[in-house]
């Protein structure tokens, strides 16, 4: 794990300033995984699909190609991409 040592004479100003920036940060990919969420939820209503079912048949050819599906597939993995961006703010090693 990389570490990162600052030293400064008011050390609980860059602890706040790391701390609000870290909880800014979660708050823009908990909108982005809201957002992204609910175009996935326009899709799946749309096709009658999950995203996963989706995946699933995109990936065994099992579906003509879409303009739609390559945006269904790039919406998949953005929300992957926020949750796991997420997920490493939010862990405590």
């Amino acid at each position: 794990m990389a570490e990162i040592k600052i030293i400064c004479e008011r050390p609980d100003s860059i602890l706040r300033f790391i701390t609000d920036a870290i909880t800014k940060e979660l708050q823009l990919l908990a909108d982005g995984i809201r957002v992204t969420e609910e175009r996935l939820r326009e899709f799946e209503t749309q096709y009658q699909l999950s995203t996963q079912e989706f995946l699933s048949k995109f990936s065994n050819d099992q579906l003509d190609h879409s303009p739609d599906f390559d945006e269904w597939i790039g919406e998949s993995r953005m929300l992957k991409r926020f949750q796991d961006n997420a997920r490493e703010l939010n862990s405590k090693d």
